[in-house]
């Protein structure tokens, strides 16, 4: 069916901090809208209150028709525990819990209780509306390249990121909220993801930072701008909202510089015809001995005279428009250190083999020099988070050798952001890595990375991706490394904060090891040796 989704005059915030208010947005059949703002300004929370899974702190959500079927899938793909891919599919295309809803409605109506054939129809027509009657055949005729009845706890990243994929294209909602649908998708994915959004009918919300998704496929953005605290619709494309959101920020600017100048310029001829008044009084009183009438007549209009001018540009003053100065934005500056340069050789594998369940890596021979910049790319589910793991000694090999240079000091964002999933505060988390640093350079460090006293003290744990990814990075600039790996570091990562990263990885001069799917990332760093894995295969 054709729906539509309203929302009016919504508003949300953490304790006293205001993300968004006066919030008003249309999702209409065939709209797909980008949602972007800095990790924090409230892009999930917005998705969770249209979802109808955060009650509104004001305003409202409605829906037309009001049997809508409206789908959010979340960032993070929970993997429960004993759930297997076929449940999982279940689940997140909606159709298990609406069977269970007809289930429900099926034993009240045998048991012959009021309205139960109201709401055994209505739960029918919602489950043959999600694709129930089918998904089972269309889940077999799926290719995910792994056995449907495994546990989701047991799939790797990659595996994990096509089973999520796949519940997308099984879906069958009538609007849907795509929150970083894109992270650890490869290639492949990515198009395919594509091609799905725009073969849509139904309305879309998306959050992403891929930016060549979002230029190839949103017609809309809704910026939350968090600084400002203003919320802007703008028509159009990606790029087109970049050029328009760039004149907006300059007539802003101008606005507000034109205003300030105006404004100095009558308080400053304010001053004058004061200073001028004030004078003409002094010599007033000083020649008050002066008996012609006629010149102190004359005096005293003169200095009403400059008393009225001041008057009226005080008024002037008074009425003119007030535009506030746009507040400045919080910009990230990261920095990579550098540890002294490592050996000629910084890491080596040799007939290396790795058996993970039915996966194979290997025999991999492979050799990573000083100053080595490597992209590692291929399909998800093809070794690339194995080889790294191989390679630094994360896991153990089934036969073959390795080798990490002397002097080699590693650095790592791994896609799991696994140093910060504890319950102990990000503070003490991040000071655990970097013993040395003095609790105050711990949390002025962070703070420089949008990570101030709300975040430092939460268990680490509760931090969203986007800020464990935040924390991460400023491990980096903690401690020097002269072999940094990367795997997927653009994954949660807002806009500003992935350029600030490719810059910082322009300046950076020890080895790189870079797997990303991100292709403005994989145009923008400079690299001098691609490796490609398949299958467990690897081709230097």
């Amino acid at each position: 069916m054709s729906a539509t989704m309203i929302a009016r005059d919504l508003a949300a915030g953490h304790g006293d901090r205001t993300l968004f208010e006066a919030l008003d947005l249309v999702v209409a059949p065939g709209d797909v809208i980008g949602l972007v703002g800095v990790n924090g300004a409230g892009k999930t929370t917005l998705l969770r209150t249209l979802a109808g899974l955060i009650a509104t702190e004001s305003g409202s959500v409605s829906l037309s028709p009001p049997t809508a079927n409206v789908g959010y899938l979340p960032q993070e793909r929970e993997r429960r525990a004993g759930e297997t891919v076929r449940e999982f599919l279940g689940r997140r295309t909606g159709v298990t819990a609406a069977h269970a809803a007809m289930d429900a409605a099926a034993e009240e109506l045998a048991e012959g209780k009021p309205g139960a054939d109201d709401r055994y129809s209505a739960a029918l027509e919602r489950w043959l509306d999600l694709g129930g009657a089918d998904l089972d055949d269309r889940i077999t005729e799926t290719d995910l390249g792994f056995a449907t009845d495994l546990p989701m706890t047991a799939l790797s990243g990659g595996q994990a990121a096509r089973a999520g994929m796949a519940s997308l294209l099984l879906s069958r909602y009538d609007i849907y909220l795509l929150d970083e649908p894109t992270n650890d998708l490869d290639l492949d994915g990515l198009a395919r993801l594509e091609s799905f959004v725009a073969g849509l009918r139904a309305g879309v919300v998306v959050v992403s930072h891929d930016r060549e998704f979002l230029t190839r496929t949103v017609t809309k953005v809704l910026e939350l701008d968090l600084a400002q605290r203003q919320v802007r619709l703008y028509g159009g494309g990606y790029a087109s909202y970049l050029d328009e959101r760039e004149r907006a920020r300059q007539h802003a600017r101008d606005q507000y510089e034109e205003y300030s100048d105006k404004k100095e310029d009558l308080l400053e001829r304010a001053r004058t015809q004061r200073a001028w008044m004030d004078k003409g009084v002094r010599n007033a009183r000083r020649k008050a001995t002066d008996n012609d009438k006629h010149v102190k007549a004359f005096r005293g209009e003169t200095s009403e005279k400059q008393a009225a001018k001041a008057r009226q540009t005080e008024r002037l003053i008074e009425r003119l428009e007030v535009v506030e100065e746009p507040r400045k934005e919080w910009e990230l500056r990261m920095e990579i250190a550098a540890a002294p340069r490592a050996g000629a050789v910084v890491a080596t594998l040799r007939e290396a083999i790795v058996r993970r369940g039915a996966f194979t890596l290997g025999p991999v021979t492979l050799q990573i020099d000083w100053a080595d910049r490597v992209a590692i790319t291929g399909a998800n589910g093809s070794g690339k988070s194995t080889l790294l793991a191989a390679m630094l000694g994360r896991i153990p090999l089934d036969s073959g050798d390795r080798h990490l240079g002397p002097g080699v000091v590693i650095g790592e964002v791994d896609q799991a952001r696994g140093l910060f999933l504890g319950d102990e505060p990000l503070a003490v988390a991040f000071g655990a890595a970097v013993p040395t640093w003095p609790d105050a350079d711990v949390r002025t460090l962070l703070a420089k990375f949008g990570l101030r006293s709300a975040h430092v003290l939460r268990p680490a744990a509760t931090l969203s991706p986007g800020e464990r990814t935040r924390a991460a990075l400023a491990l980096l600039q903690a401690r020097g490394v002269n072999l940094l790996v990367l795997d997927e570091p653009t994954n949660h990562l807002d806009l500003p904060a992935i350029e600030q990263l490719e810059s910082a990885l322009a300046s950076y001069t020890g080895t790189l090891l870079l797997v990303t799917h991100d292709r403005r990332m994989l145009e923008a760093v400079a690299t001098n040796r691609h490796i490609e894995v398949a299958d467990g295969k690897v081709t230097a």
